[in-house]
């Protein structure tokens, strides 16, 4: 929802009813992941995508007829189904579409949720799409970290969706959670899709140097709030990194223990002075980080670790320190290299190999885990 919040919001505030289409699940080559939306307006306007073009015109078209009908629908498009070769789906891929009427009857607490997002206060959406028992489709459950909005029809669903969606929004994750005809955790009977709104992931760059530059402009596309952190004033102004969200002059290990991070947060040190890194790695090391990399040359690396271990660093707790920082693409430009740390924070989310994918076989785009983690929902 959130690539098409702005227009959802004109629309909604000035009472109009808007058909919202949203990706709620994939499988195999899908063209867009879950959480991908398009809105239908009253004059016909249509804003986002569910699938980079291949089913456009026809979730279109069930958009166009759910403002009419505020009837809720869930629409599977397959490889394998003839509608979905009449509509374009051809890249061999699976999706599920959920088509609903968002208007201030069919969705009153929208406001709030918007509210939230615009603040940066992490909440969820649960959204009933199959098997209702006891409220129709498109009844909403707002989770927040300490309260909820809402309900689904049954207590012990609206209680057990209440527990599995605050998991999720610690983790900005989207996932179809499935539960039984009474909210029993291992049935099948009724699905609900949860899309969570927490705030960007944080991206923290130490030392302010032309490198940190690229870097902090590839996070910044990739949706994370970056940090630029370094000792010397003279290097660390908004000028130098103008695509940072802050730009910190600070001692890199105090502020990194007066900071807040999360299992999404990724730390990258790029000063390889061991007067700057190794204070930083001792704390950094210890905390519960997406990704750790460090820069260097293999003799800095070796000296590096070397003093880690004489101040008590453990093999294991070595092993989640990325260093020398990025993978093997041959990089030598600050951009290049910005690339390669970016292919690693990338390849250590999703489990990639950071191989060539027409030397490697299986499924290009790695199963989410549970939890269904992602950058921005």
């Amino acid at each position: 929802m959130r690539d098409v919040l702005n227009d959802l919001e004109r629309w909604w505030s000035g009472g109009d009813t808007v058909g919202l289409a949203t990706v709620v699940s994939t499988w195999k080559s899908a063209p867009r992941q879950p959480g991908a939306s398009m809105a239908v307006g009253p004059d016909g306007a249509a804003v986002g995508s569910v699938s980079g073009g291949c089913v456009e015109s026809d979730v279109y078209q069930l958009a166009v007829e759910c403002r009419s009908t505020l009837v809720p629908v869930l629409r599977r498009y397959g490889v394998g189904d003839d509608d979905a070769f009449a509509v374009g789906l051809t890249c061999g891929g699976v999706i599920d579409v959920f088509v609903e009427p968002v208007s201030r009857q069919t969705f009153p607490e929208f406001g709030v949720v918007l509210s939230d997002i615009r603040a940066g206060r992490p909440v969820a959406v649960a959204t009933l799409i199959s098997g209702s028992a006891g409220s129709p489709l498109g009844a909403r459950l707002v989770v927040r970290p300490d309260s909820v909005v809402g309900s689904l029809g049954v207590t012990r669903l609206d209680d057990a969706v209440r527990d599995d969606a605050r998991g999720l929004l610690a983790q900005g994750g989207i996932a179809v959670l499935r539960y039984g005809a009474l909210g029993e955790r291992l049935g099948e009977e009724q699905a609900v899709f949860v899309a969570s709104y927490a705030p960007r992931p944080r991206m923290i760059i130490f030392g302010a140097i032309d490198f940190a530059a690229a870097v902090a402009r590839v996070g910044a596309f990739l949706g994370y709030r970056v940090t630029v952190c370094d000792a010397r004033a003279t290097f660390a102004t908004n000028r130098r990194f103008p695509d940072a969200d802050e730009v910190v002059v600070d001692w890199p290990h105090r502020y990194l223990g007066r900071t807040e991070v999360d299992e999404r947060t990724v730390v990258c040190v790029l000063t390889h002075d061991p007067k700057f890194d190794i204070p930083l790695l001792q704390i950094a090391l210890k905390m519960p980080l997406a990704y750790l990399g460090a820069m260097g040359s293999r003799r800095t690396n070796e000296d590096r670790f070397r003093r880690l271990k004489e101040l008590g660093c453990t093999d294991d707790d070595l092993v989640g320190l990325h260093a020398p920082i990025g993978l093997d693409i041959g990089g030598r430009t600050p951009e290049e290299t910005a690339v390669s740390i970016a292919a690693e924070i990338i390849a250590t989310r999703w489990g990639g190999t950071g191989a060539r994918l027409s030397v490697v076989s299986g499924p290009i785009h790695r199963v989410d885990q549970p939890g269904g983690a992602v950058l921005q929902a």
